[in-house]
């Protein structure tokens, strides 16, 4: 079956009735524009609505997972920014979905995962990690106040752990992540999509309702997301100030005199 996405940078492929995204944007390390982001969302809505499809196995290109959202402005496939929400609305927002389909959806992280690719493995049924993937949750360092992140990362890691990682944008090795709780699997990077298929199997031999009444009542763990601070966030200074420092290669104008690092953070 073939699905329309919206995004050239997102491949879908079907094997033996398991869907595959594969996030391929190599030229801007695979960085969400807006209209990849509605396509994941695309994506997890056609293998909620297959007969056919029994899970989703979302991962990226190379080395690289999903860094997250699009910082330098270079949505080249479809509406940017505000002119993205205006067009599609809610349904730019694909970390709900996922939590919500009543099919196994899981990631098969291949590399760097960070921003809004972290909150998409968040979601996922079961996260798969390379043991070269690295993770992070750097949108406090570009000055975005994160409600996503806020309301799921204490579910799976605690709250000591989520207040390290979301307010100091740290990044850590996939070791470090399964032991914190963020993903459930680490495999030999060789091993990754045998490893995933495994998960895959082992998923789909559940009984669908049971399965899913179980994936509902554990994942009322999170919070609730508090989309006007994430709204008015986007909207500040500070994301101005934090997408262009991103892109200067410097230091965010904020960061204290002698407490700079390295140009880009």
């Amino acid at each position: 079956m073939s699905v329309d996405l919206g995004s050239r940078f997102l491949r879908w492929d079907v094997r033996d009735g398991v869907a595959f995204l594969t996030i391929d944007r190599p030229e801007r390390r695979n960085a969400m524009t807006a209209s990849m982001y509605v396509g994941v969302r695309r994506a997890v809505f056609a293998l909620a609505g297959s007969k056919h499809l029994h899970a989703l196995v979302i991962t990226g290109t190379g080395d690289v997972f999903c860094p997250g959202g699009e910082l330098g402005g270079d949505h080249d496939d479809g509406p940017s920014g505000m002119e993205a929400v205006a067009a599609f609305g809610n349904e730019i927002i694909p970390y709900e979905a996922i939590r919500r389909c009543r099919k196994p959806v899981v990631a098969m992280v291949n590399g760097t995962c960070q921003g809004g690719g972290l909150l998409i493995t968040l979601m996922c049924d079961i996260a798969v990690a390379s043991e070269r993937a690295t993770f992070r949750a750097p949108e406090v360092i570009r000055g975005v106040a994160d409600s996503y992140f806020a309301a799921y990362l204490p579910a799976h890691v605690g709250v000591a752990h989520a207040r390290d990682l979301l307010l100091t944008g740290r990044r850590i090795d996939a070791a470090e992540a399964r032991a914190m709780g963020m993903v459930s699997r680490v495999v030999p990077h060789e091993s990754l999509e045998a490893a995933t298929l495994e998960a895959v199997g082992e998923l789909v031999r559940g009984a669908p309702e049971a399965r899913w009444q179980m994936k509902r009542i554990i994942n009322e763990r999170y919070g609730d997301v508090d989309r006007m601070t994430i709204d008015a966030s986007v909207a500040s200074a500070e994301v101005v100030e934090g997408f262009t420092a991103f892109v200067e290669h410097r230091t965010p104008a904020w960061v204290p005199e002698g407490f700079e690092r390295d140009g880009r953070l």
